[in-house]
């Protein structure tokens, strides 16, 4: 697994948000944005952490940030989850692993003693030039908000 670090430049990207939407990189210039990588929509662990952010959304617009949230799920998926929990940032439904390889978040893990190869919880903080400023490896889905703006 080739993770983005801090410093590296982040690669050039076309995905599809869960309505279809076309977002790419450009789309970002001269934005302070986060990344949030979850492995599936709708379970536990991946509800709490993007409904953190829904409810810390005003906290962290005003810190500057767009916010984008990521997983291999169908566009259909992906908008059933953004409109059962009224998410206000777009949900990428990168089912081609178009964003989760090129941040390098796919890889092997384990779980209940087997190993298999999924999408890793990890958040990217990203300046206006497009650069990594900092990773969260660790993300607490209830603090995630926190974790951000810290």
């Amino acid at each position: 697994m080739n993770t983005l670090k801090q410093g590296d430049a982040v690669p050039n990207f076309e995905v599809n948000d869960e309505n279809g939407q076309l977002i790419k990189l450009a789309d970002y210039k001269g934005k302070k944005w986060v990344v949030f990588f979850y492995p599936a929509a709708s379970t536990p662990t991946c509800t709490v952490e993007a409904c953190n952010i829904r409810d810390h959304y005003k906290e962290l617009s005003d810190a500057g940030y767009e916010i984008l949230g990521v997983s291999a799920d169908t566009q259909k998926k992906q908008s059933n989850f953004k409109s059962k929990h009224g998410f206000q940032y777009p949900l990428i439904a990168d089912v081609d692993k178009v964003m989760i390889n090129a941040f390098g978040v796919w890889g092997p893990k384990k779980f209940m003693g087997r190993t298999f190869d999924g999408i890793h919880r990890k958040t990217f903080i990203i300046n206006e030039k497009g650069v990594v400023e900092r990773v969260i490896d660790t993300v607490k889905a209830k603090e995630h908000a926190a974790q951000i703006l810290g």
